[in-house]
């Protein structure tokens, strides 16, 4: 699509003739990402059962299988539980080829490498890394020139393999670099042009598709420009260096949280202290990612950090192996791991079914939406309920204010625009409205109003106070509260 309205009317035509199928079609996007989901389970034990052992690995795996954020975003079609999964096998790969280099560990390398940047942007600096170890380990070694050679070799076929690996993905398609595209990143005036702008739109599509460097470049506008967001009662275009910190303080469990402090402090000690090259392997990547993402002005939810997770699972499930392995602790310490476990369990079946705006005991004295929004607290999959429920009471048209209110309609129920439903402000009115968690504190409402005029920032932000004190008619899946207007 060239533009979000040509998105805006393939998405209407789509469903408009598929309404009849929404369930089933959402049911059968969703299952890959499940699968998916599960692989990434059975990767965290192979590659924790590969560092530190079985028992460590089937620890990882518990702390896995009861984190709320993972049972949220690995149901839900999107890049980040993909992006999770690449990541942690590039890091095995690559460390199967620095035990042993070889030609075919370098192409599967280049190929993973691919596959990660194909699920997300963003692992595009894992392309430098594929490429340039084989020249970093002839340094380190001081290779002859043979070995140098074939290090250098490694290199070229990963990078060859890289590249088919992206094509492919895209189908082998291929187009000239559309202006749209050079308009979207936001790039100065007069970059296209000359030399430069001839190998940007013509030269560098036919070696890297073109949908993908427009969906980089797309990526870069969309970073330029920033995204509003929520966080702690404050809000921001551009996003803050602490943003996801706060929000993974906030949205993991207690006891994992606490494991993870805890699991980082001992593994950076013992490296220091015994030079354990394993545990530099599960502590780097989250943290050198966590320090990219801190400079990301998108801020709108912590998936966006669930690459870090499978790491921290597999340190946490190494430290409690050591804990269990402890000879003059060895009560106590079956004793913490089993009230650690059972408290991460217990949490996870009281989140149980709303996994999606889990917070925990940290996130007191306050709803959920003045600390987060945006898909920390939402994501749509509570629609379905709420149409049912007006359909019942029979209504068949709301005010609704929430992520996904666009398939309302599959299930015949009219979404009453505009947003605005202080009185006197909608030309048509519906008894009851419904607001999404994240639409409270204003951060993902629209600039303009339905008529084109602008909506200042606090206007934004207090469209729907007057609701903030009202006790709603109904809660579901603790992401969309529903009002009945007065008359």
């Amino acid at each position: 699509t060239k533009n979000y309205n040509d998105y805006d009317n393939l998405y209407w035509k789509f469903w408009r003739a598929n309404a009849a199928r929404f369930d089933e079609l959402s049911f059968w996007a969703r299952v890959p990402v499940v699968a998916l989901t599960l692989a990434l389970g059975v990767l965290i034990f192979v590659y924790a059962r590969r560092l530190f052992g079985a028992r460590a690995a089937a620890l990882s795996v518990v702390l896995f299988a009861v984190e709320p954020t993972l049972l949220a975003h690995g149901r839900v079609v999107q890049t980040d539980v993909a992006a999770a999964f690449t990541l942690l096998l590039f890091c095995l790969v690559l460390d199967a080829y620095l035990r042993a280099p070889s030609l075919a560990g370098a192409l599967i390398t280049g190929a993973v490498c691919a596959l990660a940047v194909c699920a997300k942007f963003s692992l595009l600096v894992l392309v430098p890394v594929a490429v340039l170890t084989p020249f970093v380990l002839t340094w380190t070694r001081r290779a002859g020139w043979r070995c140098a050679a074939r290090f250098a070799a490694h290199a070229c076929a990963s990078t060859l393999v890289m590249l088919l690996t992206i094509n492919a993905a895209y189908l082998f398609r291929t187009h000239t670099l559309s202006d749209f595209a050079l308009d979207d990143a936001g790039l100065p005036g007069g970059f296209g042009a000359g030399a430069f702008g001839a190998f940007l739109t013509e030269l560098l599509p036919r070696i890297v598709p073109a949908d993908f460097i427009e969906g980089v470049l797309w990526q870069v506008g969309h970073q330029r420009a920033g995204h509003e967001a929520g966080l702690l009662g404050e809000y921001s275009t551009f996003g803050w260096w602490y943003y996801f910190p706060v929000a993974f303080a906030l949205k993991t469990t207690l006891p994992f949280l606490l494991l993870t402090l805890a699991s980082l402090a001992w593994g950076m000690w013992r490296v220091r202290r015994r030079r354990e090259r394993a545990l530099l392997l599960v502590i780097v990547p989250p943290v050198l990612y966590a320090l990219l993402l801190a400079g990301s002005q998108i801020n709108i939810g912590v998936r966006y950090l669930l690459p870090a997770y499978p790491f921290l699972f597999i340190l946490s499930g190494a430290l409690l192996e050591r804990l269990l392995r402890s000879h003059r602790l060895r009560r106590t310490a079956a004793l913490a791991v089993a009230l650690v476990l059972a408290w991460a369990t217990f949490e996870v079946a009281r989140a149980y079914p709303d996994y999606m705006p889990y917070m925990n005991q940290l996130a007191r004295g306050a709803p959920r939406w003045h600390y987060l929004s945006d898909s920390n607290v939402e994501w749509g999959d509570d629609v379905r309920a709420l149409a049912r429920y007006l359909l019942a009471r029979g209504e068949s048209r709301v005010h609704a204010a929430v992520l996904g209110d666009r398939s309302l309609h599959v299930y015949g129920v009219e979404d009453v625009e505009p947003r605005d439903v202080r009185p006197g402000s909608a030309p048509e009115r519906a008894r009851y409205v419904a607001i999404g968690a994240s639409f409270f504190n204003g951060s993902v409402l629209y600039r303009q109003r339905a008529d084109g005029t602008a909506l200042g920032d606090d206007e934004r932000r207090n469209t729907y106070a007057l609701f903030r004190t009202r006790r709603p008619e109904a809660v579901f899946g603790g992401s969309i509260y529903l009002y009945r207007l007065d008359d």
